[in-house]
């Protein structure tokens, strides 16, 4: 049964509320925002119809509590819900009260994030489908003692993972069992205060593999499609840097049996709406079911690159009851993408992030070149929030132009004021690893870090030269203020100690 949408409440926050809000814009929807209190002037906030205080400072005071959230969508009217990614977006308790308060959850059905988004759940069906898989613990767990007890003959290196969500967030290497408590301990501290939920499940851990994931999207009669692959396998720890579309190591055939996979697992969930299936892929070309995201994914711009489909469209109008208006054959693969994401974080201090006021922030425009960012000129970044400013995607013919592209794209990108991935970015996607294709998850790992760090000019620096390269191309501002007259968003960041 369709029901149209009219008016829709974002519980999220920086460049992914500012790409749903446009979308409902683009559709004639009215919108609602929610903003912690460093969030007053924030851009998602002036961009929305009606906008709403959490009266919160940190992620579990606002965007997590539940409560507060639900209680805005009823005193403003709304009919819908869009979670974006991380926070409540693959909590299935939340999803299942806002359906019972009658308003439509756009995303999945509350019982396919509790079967798909809860880690160990999704493994056991994979498995019962006979779907290849990493080897790993059945269940996941709170106590450190029942994790290690569940290892069996696992052989190390192993991986421990938070079993409510991903972007990397509640993961730990483990290389004997001596390490074994402290990284359980660490994991399920960060899983708790990202998800809400502490427990840990393991696995064995993979190395130089390459993470390759399928884009899936269900309507409710039970239509499910796949798109073509992105390849994610530019990491550092365990969270996306740098992500492509198609994989340069998938070939047509690999392609259909992942997507077909992918879509054997969302059908039997019952699933329907955006999600993506993650695999790991061996330097033999097998692959191994990994886990869903009952989400939308940081990197679907890519996917909407090389496609030409608005993914938080469809999902809108698979929120409202429509059956796909396309089949699987009408999904086209069109030239290559590429995105990079924009981190507040130090390269040269493990990535730790940044903080400070943007006193400088001109994102890169042009031909093939799109950036999300819901970061302005004028922002200061502090240290509660994640430390993502923005995304840039580069579409072209094929993969060297689109590489062409983002390396324009990021040596035009000007930021002041705190150090940001740009440099490495642009340094990594040069190197002849990545630009042959040759390159795993474990790229950073190999040293090409501390290349980078050695060079001759210090990445201080080479954020200067981008400043200095736009600001002399520019015009003179009569007042000498470069910084601009953005609002003071506070920008926060992850603590320091959460990323040891």
């Amino acid at each position: 049964m369709e029901k149209r949408i009219q008016k829709v409440l974002v519980a999220n926050r920086g460049e992914i509320a500012v790409r749903v809000l446009r979308t409902c814009r683009d559709m004639g929807i009215r919108t609602v925002a929610v903003f912690a209190d460093p969030d007053r002037s924030a851009l998602h906030v002036q961009l929305a119809d009606e906008a709403y205080a959490l009266d919160g400072v940190t992620a579990a005071e606002s965007y997590l509590d539940q409560n507060k959230i639900l209680a805005i969508a009823r005193k403003a009217s709304v009919d819908a819900i869009h979670p974006g990614y991380g926070y409540l977006s693959e909590n299935h308790t939340f999803a299942a009260e806002v359906e019972k308060a009658g308003i439509e959850f756009i995303g999945p059905p509350s019982r396919a994030i509790a079967l798909l988004g809860e880690k160990t759940a999704a493994r056991k069906l994979a498995r019962s489908l006979g779907i290849p898989m990493v080897q790993g613990s059945a269940d996941a767990f709170s106590k450190a003692e029942d994790a290690l007890a569940s290892v069996g003959d696992l052989r190390f290196p192993l991986l421990l993972k938070a079993a409510a969500g991903g972007g990397g967030k509640g993961m730990r290497i483990v290389h004997d069992r001596s390490e074994f408590a402290s990284a359980f301990k660490m994991a399920s501290s960060e899983a708790r205060k990202a998800f809400g939920d502490p427990r840990v499940y393991v696995e064995r851990y993979l190395v130089n593999p390459h993470h390759v994931e399928i884009q899936i999207l269900g309507d409710k009669s039970g239509q499910v499609v796949y798109f073509p692959e992105r390849d994610c396998s530019l990491q550092r720890r365990h969270q996306k840097l740098v992500e492509e579309s198609p994989s340069p190591i998938v070939d047509s055939d690999l392609r259909d049996r992942m997507g077909k996979v992918a879509a054997s697992l969302a059908s039997a969930a019952g699933y329907f709406n955006a999600g993506t299936v993650e695999f790991l892929v061996d330097d033999k070309g097998e692959f191994y079911f990994l886990e869903v995201n009952t989400r939308l994914q940081v990197e679907h711009p890519v996917t909407e690159a090389v496609t030409g489909f608005d993914l938080v469209k469809e999902q809108i109008l698979a929120a409202e009851g429509r059956p796909l208006s396309f089949r699987q054959e009408d999904i086209p693969l069109k030239g290559h993408a590429i995105e990079c994401r924009i981190y507040a974080e130090d390269p040269a201090n493990e990535f730790f992030p940044s903080t400070g006021r943007l006193s400088v922030f001109r994102p890169p425009s042009g031909p093939g070149v799109r950036v999300d960012t819901g970061a302005r000129e004028g922002d200061s970044v502090d240290v509660y929030f994640d430390p993502l400013l923005a995304k840039v995607i580069t579409h072209g013919s094929d993969r060297r132009e689109s590489l062409q592209r983002m390396s324009r794209a990021l040596q035009e990108f000007a930021v002041a004021g705190l150090h940001t991935t740009i440099p490495f970015c642009k340094y990594i996607l040069e190197t002849s690893i990545f630009v042959e294709a040759k390159h795993t998850t474990q790229l950073i790992n190999k040293g090409v870090l501390q290349e980078f760090l050695n060079q001759s000019l210090d990445p201080i620096l080479l954020d200067a030269a981008a400043v200095g390269s736009v600001l002399l191309a520019s015009d003179q501002r009569t007042d000498g203020n470069i910084a601009g007259a953005g609002a003071q968003t506070a920008w926060r960041l992850r603590r320091k100690e959460q990323h040891r």
